[in-house]
């Protein structure tokens, strides 16, 4: 049992970093708080195993931020439900039930991860728990109804800074990344990060990933803030993205 379940790291004065270090590396994903003047904003919040608000508001003193949804995966919609403000993109479904499980194997057959994948996760995808009474088997990732839809191009502010959301289909059809004007940080959740892409999920489109990619690469943030992984700047995007669409046209 470990009583720190949530790692936060300040990027600047207005982001945050919010990891989940007992978290297997497949599912550790990167939550990103954002301090605006009129509200804050939680860009995806972690699997839900503790309590992603009680972090946010009770631990950091905070109001309590918008959550905003990169994509309904599990690792990165799991305490959703806690927020009272929840957007997303249409195309996304974090409504629907018995999307999630830390049993490598189950998780794997609902993501529709093939058998290489399935053999190389761990029986369990934590490696401690938050609360002596808690048990693996409990877990549930909830459905959650968004209350506000997120269409490409649409600008969320914050009072003091303004994000612009891009609807980035390929990992899920709903997935997006959110560009702040002020600072061209980019957020990109699961469309792109340090690692191997993942386009052969259920829900997943390799020709939209293709695009989407594409779409990146017209882009020149001043750094860019992935769902997984380190934080890089414009040139490793740039090689990123151009690796990805390498990679499928030799196929």
């Amino acid at each position: 049992m470990v009583e720190d379940w949530f790692r936060a790291t300040d990027i600047d004065e207005v982001v945050t970093l919010i990891e989940e270090p007992h978290v297997h590396p497949f599912l550790c994903a990167n939550s990103w708080l954002i301090r605006g003047a009129r509200r804050n904003l939680l860009f995806d919040c972690g699997l839900g195993v503790a309590s992603m608000r009680a972090f946010v508001v009770e631990h950091l003193g905070l109001a309590e931020p918008v959550a905003v949804l990169s994509h309904g995966h599990l690792d990165h919609m799991g305490s959703a439900h806690e927020f009272s403000q929840v957007w997303a993109h249409p195309a996304e479904q974090p409504w629907r039930p018995g999307q999630g499980s830390l049993v490598g194997t189950e998780l794997m057959r609902i993501l529709g991860m093939d058998d290489a994948a399935v053999a190389s996760m761990p029986e369990i995808m934590v490696t401690a728990a938050p609360a002596a009474d808690w048990l693996v088997k409990d877990y549930e990732l909830r459905p959650v109804t968004p209350t506000r839809s997120l269409s490409d191009g649409e600008r969320i502010d914050l009072g003091d800074l303004t994000l612009d959301v891009l609807h980035l289909p390929g990992h899920t059809p709903g997935s997006i990344a959110l560009m702040v004007q002020e600072t061209r940080m980019l957020l990109t959740g699961d469309v792109l990060y340090e690692g191997t892409l993942l386009d052969q999920l259920h829900g997943s489109n390799i020709p939209q990933y293709l695009e989407s990619m594409s779409r990146l690469g017209e882009l020149e943030p001043s750094l860019v803030l992935p769902g997984h992984g380190p934080v890089f700047d414009a040139e490793r995007m740039a090689a990123l993205a151009g690796r990805y669409l390498s990679s499928k046209a030799l196929r």
